[in-house]
C-alpha cells in the first residue's frame, strides 16, 4: 500500500471533542471518523487492526470447538418479548416498527437469535454441547457516549453462545473460555488484562467475569487486593466492614433543629460518621413500591447488590412515595420505624453500639442506639459499595485498592434464563424433556484496539504489537524525487511484498518531519529509512517504533534483518 492512496488524512492538532488519547490518536491518525454521536466510519490502518484481532479470537474460538455464523442485526421484537427483555431493558435498546407495523428491534446482543437458532436444531440431547459464535455489529442507544471506541452507540462484537446439558458441563465449560479469553488478550498484546467477578446485570445468571485493563480512563471501578490476586468489580465485590468495640450507652431522643446533611448532624454532635446510621429510601420502577435500607453513615448502598437482592429495578424515592409510607424525610431511622415500607439491613450495621440515627420525627434523632439491643434485627445483607482499604475477602488482610479499569471483554453463566423463557427443550434419552442451560462470551473489538492504544502510545501515536499492528514494515523514502532513493525503495517495497510482509510505503515528496509525524500517528512496528545521505554509506536505517532499536543496517542484508525482526516479535 502507498500511503499516498491512503483514505483519511492525518493531522498534527489534537481534536476538540476527544477526552482521551486513544480517541484524539486515532483521529488524527485517519484511523476512523466520527458520523454520528457514538458512531464511526473505520478506515483501512484500523481495518487492518481488527481484521487480525478478530482472526486471533477466531483461532481461540475454533480450538473451543465453536461454529461461526451469522445472525440478523434487525431481529423480530417477538424474541424479546419472550425472554421478558423488551420492556425490562431500557432505552438503550432500539425499537421500531417496518411498514407493516410489524415490531422489530436493532439487536444490542443476540441471546435471543442463538436461542432461537439452537431451538430449531438441537431438540435432541445427541446435539449437546454446542457453541456458535459471531461478529457482528451491535447497537446500543448509550446515553453518554464517550472517549471514541471506549463507549460507542454502534459497535462490532465477537459474541458466543454455548449450550450444555449440565450445570456441570457448562461451569467445565465457561473455564476453559476464561483461559481462552486471558490468551486473546497476551496474544493482541495486553497481557496484563485481569479477570475479574462481576454483577451480570440485565444479562441475567449468577456467576460473570469482566476482563478489565487497569487504566485510569476506565469507567468501571475495580476492587484489587495488594496481598492475594483478588479482584473484583466493585459492583462485585463483597464488603466485609468490621465496627469497633464502644461502650453501649442509653438511648437518648434529643432535639436537632435546623440539620439539613448528615455533615452538619457530625458537626452538631462531634460523632464520626461510622457510628450514625443512614437511611436510604428507593422506590420500584414499576409500582413505586418503597425500599428502605439502613447503612453505616459513612457507607454508600451499592445500587447493583440491591437489584440483584430485590429481582427488580429501582430509583430513588419521591416525596410522594415517602409520604405514602410515613417516612420522615431526612429523619428516617430503624427504631419504632412505623411503615408499610420493606425494610432492609446493611450488614455494617452488626455490632454497631453508641451511634446516631434518625427518630422518624421532624428535628429530632436518637443517640446512644445499640443495634443488638435496641432492634429487632433478624437478617443483614451485604448491600454496601466496598471501600479504599476495606478488608479482602479472600485474604482477609486490610488494603483493598480502588482502581479504574476498561472493560475489554465479558463471559457469563446464564443458566436456563433464556432457555425457560423461550421454552427451548431437548429430549433426554428417556424421553424427557429438559431445559439445557446457557453461556455468553463477548468482546467489543473496536474497543480492543482503543485500549491497546491507551495502553500503549506515547505522545506522537499509537505504538502497535506486531500480531495486530495495521502494517508489520514502514518505508520512509526521504527525498524520493532522487533516483537512487526512488530506485532501492521501489525495490524494498516489492522485495518485501514478494516475501509476504505487509508493507506500508511512503513515497510523497514532503518533509521528512511531516513523513515521521505520520509513520508515528500509523504506529507500524519496524520503521525502515531510505535517505540520499544513508545510500551515500550503502545502509538503511532501521528503527523499531517501541524504541527498542535503532540499527544501520548494510543494503545486502535488509531484507534477512527485517524478516528476523518480523518473525521474532510475533
Amino acid at each position: 500500500m502507498k500511503l499516498a492512496m491512503l483514505i483519511g488524512e492525518r493531522f498534527k492538532e489534537k481534536p476538540m471533542e476527544s477526552t482521551v488519547d486513544s480517541h484524539a490518536l486515532m483521529l488524527r491518525g485517519g484511523y476512523m471518523k466520527n458520523v454520528a454521536n457514538g458512531i464511526y466510519a473505520s478506515y483501512l490502518p484500523l481495518k487492518r487492526v481488527t481484521r487480525k484481532i478478530e482472526q486471533i479470537i477466531r483461532e481461540e474460538m475454533d480450538a473451543l470447538d465453536g461454529q461461526e455464523v451469522s445472525l440478523p442485526v434487525v431481529l423480530p421484537a417477538s424474541y424479546w418479548q419472550m425472554s421478558n427483555r423488551y420492556t425490562s431493558v431500557g432505552s438503550e435498546l432500539l425499537r421500531f416498527e417496518d411498514r407493516h407495523h410489524t415490531p422489530y428491534v436493532l439487536a444490542m446482543t443476540h441471546e435471543e437469535a442463538a436461542v432461537m437458532l439452537v431451538k430449531d436444531y438441537a431438540q435432541s440431547y445427541t446435539k449437546y454441547p454446542l457453541m456458535i459464535y459471531q461478529f457482528q455489529t451491535k447497537f446500543r442507544d448509550e446515553a453518554r457516549p464517550r472517549a471514541g471506541l471506549i463507549r460507542v452507540r454502534e459497535f462490532t462484537m465477537k459474541d458466543a453462545y454455548s449450550f450444555h446439558l449440565t450445570k456441570e458441563d457448562l461451569e467445565a465449560y465457561y473455564q476453559r473460555c476464561l483461559e481462552a479469553y486471558h490468551r486473546i488478550f497476551e496474544r493482541v498484546g495486553l497481557p496484563e488484562v485481569i479477570s475479574v467477578a462481576s454483577d451480570s446485570g440485565m444479562m441475567g445468571g449468577n456467576i460473570s467475569h469482566e476482563f478489565m485493563l487497569l487504566n485510569e480512563i476506565g469507567e468501571d471501578s475495580i476492587a484489587v487486593c495488594p496481598h492475594c490476586d483478588y479482584h473484583a468489580n466493585v459492583e462485585a465485590a463483597y464488603h466485609d466492614v468490621q465496627n469497633e468495640i464502644k461502650e453501649r450507652k442509653d438511648l437518648e431522643l434529643i432535639a436537632t433543629p435546623n440539620i439539613k446533611t448528615m455533615e452538619d448532624l457530625v458537626k452538631a454532635l462531634a460523632v464520626d460518621l461510622k457510628q450514625m446510621i443512614k437511611a436510604v429510601v428507593y422506590q420500584k420502577k414499576a409500582t413505586n413500591e418503597a425500599i428502605v435500607i439502613f447503612i453505616r453513615g459513612d457507607l454508600e448502598v451499592n445500587e447493583s447488590k440491591l437489584t440483584r437482592h430485590l429481582g427488580f429495578e429501582i430509583e430513588l424515592a419521591n416525596n410522594q412515595t415517602l409520604s405514602e409510607n410515613h417516612l420522615c424525610a431526612g429523619f428516617v431511622g430503624p427504631y419504632k420505624l412505623e411503615t408499610k415500607a420493606t425494610v432492609l439491613y446493611d450488614s455494617s450495621l452488626k455490632h454497631l453500639e453508641n451511634c446516631v440515627c434518625g427518630a422518624n420525627q421532624i428535628d429530632k434523632h436518637y443517640q446512644g442506639l445499640s443495634v443488638a439491643r435496641d432492634l429487632q434485627i433478624t437478617d443483614c445483607f451485604d448491600l454496601s459499595k466496598i471501600k479504599e482499604g476495606a478488608i479482602c475477602p479472600v485474604c482477609r488482610q486490610k488494603g483493598i485498592q480502588i482502581q479504574k479499569g476498561i472493560e475489554v471483554g465479558n463471559i457469563f453463566q446464564l443458566g436456563d434464563k433464556y432457555t425457560k423463557s423461550m421454552e427451548l427443550t431437548y429430549v433426554d434419552q428417556n424421553g424427557m424433556q429438559h431445559y439445557p442451560v446457557m453461556g455468553c462470551y463477548g468482546i467489543g473489538i473496536g474497543r480492543l484496539a482503543a485500549s491497546l492504544v491507551e495502553a500503549r502510545h506515547d505522545q506522537y501515536g499509537p505504538i502497535w504489537p506486531m500480531a495486530i499492528a495495521p502494517w508489520q514494515v514502514h518505508i520512509c523514502a526521504l527525498r524520493s524525487d532522487a533516483l537512487e532513493v526512488k530506485q532501492i525503495a521501489d525495490k524494498l517495497y516489492s522485495d518485501l511484498k514478494q516475501r509476504h510482509l505487509e508493507v506500508i510505503y511512503d513515497d510523497r515528496h514532503v518533509s521528512a518531519g511531516a513523513m515521521f509525524s505520520d509513520a508515528d500517528l500509523l504506529g507500524v512496528p519496524i520503521r525502515v529509512i531510505v535517505s540520499p545521505r544513508n545510500l551515500k554509506k550503502q545502509i538503511l536505517e532501521i528503527k523499531m517504533r517501541d524504541g527498542s532499536l535503532h540499527q544501520e543496517v548494510p543494503l545486502d542484508e535488509v531484507l534477512e534483518f527485517i524478516e528476523k525482526l518480523v518473525k521474532e516479535a510475533k
